[in-house]
């Protein structure tokens, strides 16, 4: 099929997983800066305290002693001024001042701490948005090398259906505020658009490609228009091998069900997974043989994913 010759062709490699692992790690490390820095303006301010009960004289951190009593930002909408003097007594009195002298360190531990934890919920969405960049970019570079003008709709913009055209070297740096992309092809006109709930399927796909121009995506609402879906698939950004089995047992169901709700029109599936391993790349091939899938890649190999994208661009 296309450029995977056999199953092995499709298993990610144990340099593929390192590399992934790497830049999984490279991402998080810039994602947490923001976090340290305010670590470190922390503990300057709480310095003006010499007890821990004093840090509630300090009017700048109270919302970090919110944090490091564990409330998140989230649940402090349920809670009244009163609530919330509480909780940050509750944090000094079992926390702060059984730590002495080190109550400010204390301090700021637990203030990373929880902000850690919702670095790793945060990075969990973000592993997924990576292969969506991924994916964007390569649509993108594959049109304007091809030279075939293409419109960008931005998240921000959809409301409004507001589309906008840019050359690709400026694009690039924004791909992870791409919603849409639209084109045309020898069949006609051509719509990308990720992570929609299509009616039809009462589930959220990753990639939609449909058959229409800029009005007919009309703020989203072209998922309605089940005759004019050409290609639905799954996008699987984890580089984890130990999640690898789980990421296709879920994808192959979502696929099953998008095979039978648009049994009546001709729709086409894709799978591409950035950790496959060779039991999951077995049953994978052996649905591109016998057509049950068109199309599977291996997101950490960039033969595949030019070779898929360039196949979507002229479905």
């Amino acid at each position: 099929m296309h450029n995977i010759k056999c199953a092995e062709d499709l298993v990610t490699s144990h340099k593929q997983t390192r590399a992934g692992f790497i830049e999984a790690a490279l991402a998080k490390n810039y994602k947490a800066k923001p976090y340290v820095e305010q670590a470190k303006t922390l503990k300057s301010l709480a310095s003006r305290a010499s007890a821990p009960v004093e840090l509630l004289k300090i009017p700048e951190i109270q919302n970090c002693l919110l944090a490091a009593s564990g409330l998140s930002d989230k649940s402090l909408k349920y809670f009244t001024e009163e609530d919330k003097k509480e909780a940050i007594k509750k944090l000094i009195s079992e926390f702060l001042e059984p730590a002495g002298e080190t109550f400010i360190d204390e301090l700021v531990y637990r203030f990373l701490l929880i902000k850690g934890d919702s670095l790793g919920g945060s990075m969990r969405n973000y592993v997924g948005l990576i292969a969506q960049v991924k994916l964007i970019r390569k649509v993108l570079s594959l049109l304007s090398m091809q030279k075939i003008s293409f419109m960008i709709l931005f998240k921000d913009d959809k409301k409004k259906n507001k589309w906008q055209s840019f050359d690709y070297e400026h694009i690039f740096d924004k791909a992870d505020e791409v919603i849409a992309i639209q084109w045309s092809n020898k069949q006609g006109n051509r719509i990308l658009f990720f992570n929609a709930t299509i009616p039809l399927v009462k589930n959220n796909i990753d990639i939609c490609l449909y058959q229409g121009g800029m009005e007919d995506f009309n703020s989203g609402n072209i998922v309605k228009e089940d005759d004019k879906a050409i290609l639905l698939g799954e996008l699987k950004g984890g580089i984890d091998p130990a999640g690898a089995d789980e990421h296709w047992k879920t994808g192959n169901s979502a696929l099953e069900r998008i095979r039978e709700a648009f049994a009546r029109y001709s729709i086409k599936t894709s799978f591409i997974a950035a950790a496959i391993e060779k039991k999951m790349a077995t049953e994978i091939y052996a649905q591109l043989q016998d057509g049950t899938l068109q199309y599977a890649a291996n997101l950490t190999v960039d033969g595949q994913l030019t070779a898929y994208c360039n196949w979507m661009i002229n479905l």
